[in-house]
């Protein structure tokens, strides 16, 4: 194996020094270079492997290291800022090119080497800059579901895609901009609930108590259009598959919807992102119109395991809308201002389920102010009739995020809905009206002479996070929820849950998430198979990016 790491040190802006070291194989690196990948210019190094280029522009550089004997390293985005350092970890491959094994291997290698701590400038982007770092959080835009982000560059490269970009079709790779990455993810639990069952419900996903799970193992095939450019139309998709324990919670009614709905299968698979993206510049400051299955609008969490704080979920995430299929439109109208308008069959509910779908609107509207520190999004996520169908809710979101100072170490994620179904059966009528399949509970109403009737709840969240390092964080979660009429837990009664959880990165492909969460139910007794009404689990799960 041949390696070198590059360190891109910005001196006022003006000069920046580079050095280049041999891999753990000792290959010699000498006389390696250094070269912007879109001039004519490079450097040779000494017999030590260092160099220095002098005179560079602030501004963002593409960079490629080459030796002879070895093949080049994939081309590197490098933002050189005045008062700021960039590292940048750059391979060189063997001639004759390695096995696609080997560079896989190879590339995991290289990716768990732990960084210095500074992830360096980010590139360039239009509007407000990242609110938080990443990693160790999962996101570094405040979250808007269903779109993506206008103005925010995609900074995605996995073991995989070096890997694949180390070989023969390595160019044509990067040219098309398609990638393919994912993650394996499981977890185990250890709950006061030990009845026959060992159910933890209605705790999410960590639904199996005092077990081990294979959550979810996740593929995705996507591109993303280039939001931060303003001159031409671009276009991109996601294709996502999801086998594990999780397929239960990502169901919906004409996807896949037998091996839950038909035979409670305990695994199985999905796909909740099957979707194409027109990203069109003309419109206001730039529009993306996704047409497809995609991640329902609201929410600080998701059902993909990278994209939330912790392991668990709160019950506010558990018992809301988690995917829709249509067409969404997120225009962003400044740095302070953005809308999303879009149509749907509903909440999982795919559109050619006749006896489910539903015309359902959506508007949601977001505004940032103190240059990235506050953000507000309300979002009305499904505009029909709310009549009681398969998890027909209508549901009205605020989320705030906040910042509690610029470098993002503390920061604070609030959200709250209510929701409700209309004309919900009556489950302590027997002659009412019959029930529909899973994940349409009917209501336990005031009245046991009531056929039907209007079922809501409410919620709030809130998440404090800490950034002990760049590989460290902590969240403390905070939630209150009122299943008013039981229709989302089968138990009329408000809960309270409250959650410590460290999140810990090995390296940037390991992800480690324990977390002690204690809930309690205030007017009925869900937990332990309807025998008690508190719970604590100890929990954590790993992920294992590729």
């Amino acid at each position: 194996m041949a390696g070198a790491q590059v360190v891109i040190h910005a001196l006022n802006g003006s000069s920046a020094d580079q050095t280049v070291t041999g891999g753990s194989s000792g290959a010699d690196l000498s006389s390696a270079k250094l070269g912007r990948a879109d001039a004519d210019r490079t450097v040779t190094s000494g017999s030590d492997g260092s160099f220095k280029i002098d005179g560079l522009k602030l501004g963002r550089y593409q960079l490629v290291a080459s030796k002879d004997g070895f093949a080049n390293s994939p081309e590197t985005t490098v933002q050189v800022a005045a008062g700021q350092t960039a590292e940048v970890d750059m391979t060189l491959g063997e001639l004759p090119k390695a096995s696609f094994m080997r560079r896989f291997i190879r590339a995991y290698k290289d990716d768990w080497k732990p960084s210095s701590g500074s992830s360096g400038p980010a590139p360039k982007f239009r509007g407000y800059s990242a609110p938080v770092t990443n990693p160790p959080f999962p996101f570094t835009v405040w979250p808007y579901g269903g779109s993506v982000t206008i103005g925010q560059p995609w900074t995605q490269a996995g073991p995989l895609m070096t890997a694949i970009w180390g070989g023969s079709n390595g160019d044509w790779w990067k040219k098309t901009g398609i990638q393919i990455y994912g993650w394996l993810n499981a977890g185990a639990n250890v709950s006061t609930s030990k009845q026959p069952g060992y159910s933890n419900f209605p705790e999410a996903y960590a639904v199996r108590g005092n077990s081990i799970e294979l959550d979810q193992e996740v593929l995705y095939i996507e591109r993303q259009p280039d939001t931060v450019q303003t001159d031409h139309i671009d276009w991109g998709f996601r294709v996502s598959g999801l086998y594990g324990l999780d397929y239960r919670f990502t169901t919906a009614t004409g996807w896949f919807d037998n091996q839950l709905l038909g035979k409670n299968q305990e695994m199985g698979f999905d796909m909740p992102m099957v979707y194409f993206d027109l990203y069109v510049p003309q419109i206001a400051q730039g529009t993306d119109i996704r047409v497809g299955r995609y991640i329902s609008l609201p929410d600080i969490e998701a059902q993909l395991a990278p994209n939330n704080y912790t392991y668990s979920h709160s019950l506010l995430y558990t018992f809301d809308c988690y995917t829709q299929t249509g067409v969404n439109t997120t225009t962003k109208l400044g740095n302070h201002w953005l809308v999303q308008l879009g149509v749907s069959a509903g909440c999982e509910t795919a559109p050619w389920n006749v006896k489910n779908r539903k015309l359902t609107g959506n508007a949601c509207l977001g505004y940032t102010w103190r240059t990235g520190l506050d953000n507000v999004y309300v979002c009305d996520n499904t505009l029909n009739d709310g009549r009681y169908a398969y998890n027909n809710l209508t549901a009205y979101y605020t989320t705030w995020y906040h910042k509690f100072s610029a470098d993002g170490k503390w920061h604070a994620s609030t959200e709250s809905w209510y929701q409700y179904e209309a004309h919900t059966p009556n489950v302590n009528n027997p002659a009412g009206v019959a029930l529909e399949v899973t994940g349409a509970n009917g209501a336990i109403c005031n009245h046991a002479y009531e056929v039907t009737c209007y079922a809501p709840e409410w919620a709030i969240v809130n998440y404090i996070e800490y950034q002990i390092s760049a590989h460290n964080y902590i969240s403390v979660r905070n939630e209150y929820f009122d299943d008013m009429r039981g229709q989302r837990t089968g138990f009329r009664t408000p809960y309270t849950e409250h959650l410590l959880g460290w999140g810990h990165w090995v390296g940037s492909t390991i992800l480690f998430r324990p977390e002690l969460r204690f809930e309690h139910a205030y007017n009925a007794s869900p937990y332990d198979n309807g025998t008690r009404r508190s719970q604590l689990t100890l929990a954590s799960d790993m992920i294992l990016f590729f």
